[in-house]
């Protein structure tokens, strides 16, 4: 008989799989503009967007953040990758009994710090208690509402100047060959915070978890326009996402090893654990792709924030193939393959 493991939750293909052969199986089926079946980062119904998240990080509290932080920020954040302005969030959350009081409190400050920092309030929510030993502390699920914008309506009536354009929102079926893909900083930062902070491993540098809301940057980016979608590579990584645009837009991806932003206290980390940096998850980066014309001055403008000081244009989508290509370092080419799942485990 088969059983849920931890690779099932992890974001990767095993993920996909249960969610299309199970979730969508009895849930999809939906009238909405882009229903459960998308499977895009949220979904929108009579111009609504819509976003519901569960976190079940470990530990609660990490280098850089705690799961406060993180369940904002991740439910912020993919509501403004589709082009939206997020506008207001719910929260519920799930205690063990004998969970200290002191901890609670300092999460709902780090939650109230972020929304502030978001400009989102948390309007309606559900607090329930299980018996010892039935869960493992805290779960909290942080969902969210969003708006269409004029930003966005500007984003994409740049776009059709320079393409063909068919879209509303900003989806993972929306790049052409042609199109330049950006990252705005350093990959693999919360996953090894996470895993060397929770498993005690020293890597010889501190590493903080990168994690933020990132809908004021994305509004500024959206005003510039030529952005043909935007994604946070949470679970899965950079990796993932690129995985996710080839299958969803049929397009080949080439990206340049070289220029894929990246810390070096992640790589060693990741030399010593056997695990690909591309692979693990990220909870306050994006990575976007723009019409060709207009990569520059996006690219500029997100080095305009503190946040985005380390973007680089990493690659391009292409017509030659499809799946995701690597150029490496030393001059050859690889096969960027879908992650089974994250390599780091409860990392959001």
């Amino acid at each position: 008989m088969s059983r849920i493991t931890l690779s099932h939750g992890a974001g990767g293909s095993i993920m996909q799989k249960l969610i299309k052969d199970q979730i969508i199986r009895y849930l999809g089926g939906s009238s909405a503009e882009v229903p459960l079946e998308a499977l895009d980062d949220s979904a929108i119904i009579n111009d609504i967007v819509l976003k519901s998240d569960s976190h079940t990080v470990k530990p609660l509290f990490f280098p850089g953040g705690d799961i406060g932080r993180l369940a904002v920020s991740g439910t912020v954040n993919d509501i403004a990758v589709m082009g939206a302005e997020p506008i207001a969030l719910t929260s519920a959350f799930v205690l063990e009994e004998g969970f200290l009081v002191s901890d609670f409190e300092r999460i709902l400050k780090s939650m109230s710090e972020t929304c502030k920092q978001a400009g989102v309030h948390v309007i309606t929510g559900d607090t329930k208690v299980v018996e010892k030993g039935a869960l493992d502390k805290f779960i909290v699920n942080t969902s969210g509402i969003g708006k269409r914008t004029n930003a966005l309506e500007h984003n994409i009536s740049v776009v059709k100047k320079h393409r063909s354009f068919n879209a509303r929102w900003l989806l993972d079926s929306n790049l052409k060959p042609g199109d330049k893909i950006i990252a705005s900083g350093t990959m693999g930062d919360h996953g090894i915070a996470v895993l060397s902070f929770r498993d005690g491993y020293d890597f010889g540098v501190k590493i903080l978890s990168d994690v933020k809301p990132l809908n004021y940057m994305i509004a500024d980016l959206l005003k510039i326009g030529g952005i043909v979608k935007i994604k946070d590579p949470t679970r899965g990584g950079l990796s993932n996402v690129l995985n996710e645009w080839s299958e969803k837009s049929r397009v080949g991806i080439i990206i340049a090893e070289e220029k894929v932003p990246v810390k070096e206290g992640v790589i060693a980390a990741c030399e010593m654990l056997g695990i690909d940096y591309m692979e693990i998850g990220n909870e306050g980066k994006i990575i976007v792709a723009v019409v060709k014309e207009l990569a520059e001055d996006i690219l500029s403008e997100i080095r305009q924030h503190p946040e985005g000081k380390d973007a680089e244009i990493i690659g391009e989508v292409t017509d030659q193939f499809t799946g995701v290509v690597l150029e490496t370092i030393i001059g050859g080419r690889r096969l960027l393959t879908p992650p089974l799942g994250d390599p780091v485990p409860r990392i959001c």
